[in-house]
């Protein structure tokens, strides 16, 4: 198997399965991917378009086509010495619906259930109502209106035998010892003696294991003519439309393990850790040994067998200890590697982590992984193309226009939000934590709950990154400086007479670890606040920035993606260099992406957005204009005007961006194709923002006459002007977002780490945040293409078609499978830049111990490319700019992009030449010692 050099995510679902993969795996490897990065495989919920609600760990999805088409999968990977990276989901499972046997069993069971204790569930609740129970917030409604409603009715699956109530796709089990209830009811005897040995199970230690043969009884039973009606009788008398059967359907469900509620109690009441505020998505303790082994043991088996080659692990922050889990997670694998066939042989298995890294926050050296999946990169190179001349217009632009503060406070108000509402139940969990912390300190004891929850909101707030990581001895050196930050920051914003509080919450979140207290109850419970607070930040994080700030703030739209530090609008060469060294030095073979399923905007439209930055005053002249064009579409409800100036700004930018490149404004049905997706992201967009609607109370007036404003735009005859003068303004800025596009794409195969490509972004990638970003890839044309050789001039006459990006990505892919230990271990050296243009150059050297590479592309060079049709600077507009080189470049070994050479005077090497014939450029030099050795 070649090494790892390359990947390339693809996102399996029913209509794109394992095996629609295979006959791809030849392109693949032309373009040339060492490893084909999936998403996650095992069993999902039925429909899953991702793959991350698993229903069943133990199996690979049947929707993909299974066991048998994966091993067709890895076989045809093999024939071209390519691998497979796994995503997995150690952090959370769906459950809700009916296809997740071990959250049936526990429903069923409750903490009788072998799986009690793999869902993280605070069964000691507060609140009296829920004293044992799992609050269930599925219910479309409250919960007596969908009683009285006779809309949870209860149910037999006669095929099983098993009784449940029903509702919609939902089914909740009823506990097997509460099935007399039900089949004394019938009056019938073969049923009132089953009744009674189902009834004897509450007394056995062995009630869940036996359960099985008197299911089979029921099911079996329940076949006879006789015996089903006098079931369909008992179950009459549990029909809650009628007086007596509300009583009894009621009081049956009070018995039960769980309480079912409506939806919208989970904010306030949940006492089970769910995946953000997904209801559907419950939690697991993978920090316990048991859930460990029972949720990897597919896993660990694939890898053994040799059909998986690496892991990625999702939610990485989610787990009460991430460390722990990486680190045993490293020793497991590594103890499977011997065991693998000899021809599925690693001499290393990759592990990556799903990590937002804050501000000045690294990845913890000690996890043992080989790194993050890459949003870092995505960050530090958009921050590469912003020209910081254009931030305080376009800051004022927005303000002006949209009334909103400045990011960081819109940030603040957005964790409040969130804190308040959607993980009010979370953030309660940790406070009573806290609480009991307290108790059990003399000095401490007089603390109340309502100075906690100020002290700790007010901290949650300000805090700078997604978590910190306490452990038993107390809080990393290498977190502290966050912590300190949040708590200044929360001092500042609390009134003197809680700032005692916040001394306390130093000491107990990691202060003083918690190993200092001696074994007992005192240890456990600070053990157990520190992990619920870590596990609140998390969420809080993600929720507040990704899905709340990033649709509230617009100053610029490419700045506001996953893994972004929003409040930079820009950053010089020097710091992404820095940024590339300390890369190499502490995790060479991290992933680098520039596209994910989970972005907000494709790679080539955050690229074409990030051109405004460098054309601000025109923006704002555009801005204005439009606005005054569309003055007729807006409405007036009665919450205001529709859309508000600020959502009327971020649907222009996302016009600019995502604008298709052959779309002309007499092409009806282009226009409404683009409609559509136009109108499903504002949706979303609107939602996700929580200013005029939401998810938990759409409103409907508002978002109608949002999606009008869009049908206006794009499809009614009296809006032409302003419809072509946004069309104008897109493709203006399309040449030089082509051109950022294939700096972004260089860089991400020549900087050090490991390149990840996002399916089908060879090509052009101007995508809407989910679902538009994962709609079905033309990989039939993609495949033909690049078996048309084609040279850089005509690939660059035809560049809105996309093939000169994919063309570029398979030289330097294969440049990296041929050299790579340069690409992966070579020194990363900044290169001296002089000229008149030397601003507008990034330029760096690898050098390795046999090869030399030179990398050359363009920033903030809009315009230096004037007005020409293609994304290449005319050879005459670099004048003298020129890169020094600290080494003799010797062209006649040496050969660029495309087979252009290098020209070099007394050791520099001159754009006018370098750049000449393609936009951008890698130079690799043999030296005498590879010609050698070859």
């Amino acid at each position: 198997m070649n090494s790892l050099t390359a990947t390339l995510r693809l996102q399996f679902h029913a209509d794109f399965s394992l095996d629609a993969a295979v006959p791809l795996v030849p392109y693949f490897a032309r373009l040339g991917i060492s490893h084909v990065y999936a998403s996650p495989l095992l069993q999902a919920r039925p429909g899953s378009r991702h793959g991350y609600d698993v229903v069943d760990p133990t199996r690979v999805s049947p929707e993909l086509g299974g066991e048998a088409a994966l091993q067709r999968l890895v076989a045809a990977l093999r024939q071209h010495g390519m691998g497979l990276i796994l995503d997995i989901v150690s952090n959370h499972m769906a459950v809700g619906g009916a296809g997740n046997p071990w959250w049936q069993d526990l429903l069923a069971w409750g903490r009788r259930s072998p799986y009690a204790e793999f869902f993280d569930i605070q069964w000691h609740s507060p609140d009296p109502l829920l004293e044992g129970q799992l609050l269930l917030p599925f219910l479309a409604s409250d919960y007596g209106a969908v009683l009285q409603a006779g809309e949870i009715p209860l149910r037999l699956d006669a095929l099983h035998g098993y009784l449940h109530i029903e509702h919609h796709d939902h089914r909740f089990p009823i506990s097997p010892p509460d099935y007399a209830h039900v089949l004394c009811a019938s009056g019938h005897p073969e049923l009132s003696e089953l009744g009674a040995r189902f009834a004897a199970l509450q007394g056995q230690r062995q009630g869940p294991a036996k359960a099985g043969e008197l299911h089979q009884a029921l099911a079996t039973a329940a076949r006879q003519a006789q015996v089903a009606g006098a079931i369909e009788q008992a179950l009459a008398q549990f029909d809650a439309t009628t007086a007596p059967g509300f009583e009894r359907l009621h009081q049956l469900l009070e018995q039960q393990h769980y309480r079912l509620a409506s939806w919208r109690t989970a904010g306030d009441d949940i006492n089970w850790r769910r995946f953000f505020d997904v209801n559907e998505l419950g939690g697991l303790r993978v920090e316990r040994p048991a859930v460990f082994e029972a949720t990897h043991a597919k896993v660990f088996e694939l890898i053994e067998r040799g059909l998986v080659d690496g892991l990625r692990i999702d939610h990485i922050d989610g787990l009460a200890d991430p460390r722990g889990y990486c680190r045993k997670l490293r020793r497991r694998v590594d103890g499977l590697l011997a065991q693998r066939p000899l021809s599925a042989a690693v001499e290393h298995f990759p592990i990556y982590v799903e990590k937002i890294l804050g501000p000045g926050e690294r990845l913890h050296p000690d996890w043992q992984v080989d790194g993050s999946t890459g949003y870092e990169f995505m960050n530090q190179v958009s921050l590469l193309q912003h020209d910081p001349d254009g931030a305080a217009e376009l800051t004022a632009l927005w303000h002006d226009l949209s009334e909103r503060p400045a990011f960081s406070e819109e940030l603040r108000l957005a964790r409040q939000l969130v804190l308040n509402a959607s993980l009010a139940g979370d953030f309660e969990s940790v406070a009573q934590a806290l609480l009991q912390v307290a108790r059990n300190d003399i000095m401490s004891r007089d603390l109340t709950l309502g100075a906690i929850r100020r002290a700790l909101q007010a901290l949650v707030e300000h805090y700078p990154v997604y978590r910190t990581y306490i452990n038993a001895c107390g809080r990393p050196a290498a977190d502290e400086v966050f912590f300190q930050q949040a708590l200044a920051n929360a001092r500042s914003s609390l009134g003197e007479a809680d700032w005692p509080l916040l001394d306390y919450l130093q000491r107990w979140l990691g202060g003083e670890p918690w190993r200092n207290l001696p074994p007992g109850r005192a240890r456990k419970q600070l053990r157990h606040a520190c992990v619920r607070f870590q596990q609140l930040t998390s969420p809080t994080a993600a929720k507040a920035v990704e899905d709340t700030a990033f649709y509230r703030s617009a100053v610029l739209l490419s700045r506001n993606d996953v893994g972004f530090d929003a409040e930079r609008f820009s950053a010089p060469v020097e710091a992404f260099h820095a940024s590339c060294q300390q890369r190499l030095q502490d995790f060479p073979d991290n992933l680098l992406a520039t596209a994910t399923h989970d972005h907000k905007r494709g790679e080539d439209c955050r690229a074409r957005l990030a051109v405004i930055s460098e054309r601000s005053h025109w923006f704002a002249q555009r801005v204005e204009h439009w606005r005054e064009l569309a003055s007729p579409l807006r409405s007036t409800l009665i919450d205001g005007e529709a859309p508000s100036p600020g959502d009327e700004l971020l649907l222009y930018q996302t016009l600019l961006g995502s604008w298709p490149l052959t779309l002309r404004c007499d092409d009806g049905p282009g226009l409404h194709a683009y409609a559509e997706r136009l109108r499903q992201w504002q949706r979303k967009a609107l939602r996700e923002a929580k200013l005029r609607s939401s998810w938990s109370a759409p409103n409907a007036a508002y978002e109608q006459a949002c999606a009008g404003f869009i049908d206006a735009l794009l499809l009614e005859p009296q809006c032409q002007q302003l419809r072509q003068s946004l069309a104008d303004a897109a493709h203006a800025l399309a040449c030089p977002g082509a051109l950022n596009g294939l700096v972004q794409s260089l860089l991400r195969m020549t900087v050090p780490g490991i390149p990840d490509l996002y399916q089908g972004n060879e090509y052009w990638d101007l995508s809407l945040v989910d679902p538009d970003n994962r709609r079905a890839v033309d990989f039939a044309t993609r495949r033909l293409a690049l078996d048309d050789s084609q040279g850089p001039a005509e690939l660059l006459e035809h560049w809105r078609d996309g093939r000169v990006k994919q063309a570029m990505i398979a030289q330097v892919l294969e440049q990296r499978r041929a050299y790579p230990q340069l690409f992966r271990h070579g020194l990363y050296q900044p290169l001296e830049v002089r000229g008149k243009h030397a601003a507008h150059v990034l330029a760096f050297a690898r050098v390795g111990e046999a090869q030399r590479a030179v990398v050359l592309v363009p920033r903030l060079a809009a315009g230096l490319l004037g007005t020409t049709a293609q994304p290449l600077i005319p050879a005459q507009n670099w004048d003298d700019t020129r890169v020094l080189l600290p080494f003799a470049l010797r062209t006649a070994n040496c050969t660029g992009l495309f087979a252009q050479g290098a020209v070099t005077t007394s050791n520099e090497l001159w754009l006018s030449t370098a750049l000449k014939a393609f936009p951008v450029n890698l130079f690799i030099e043999q030296t005498e010692l590879s010609g050698a050795s070859r």
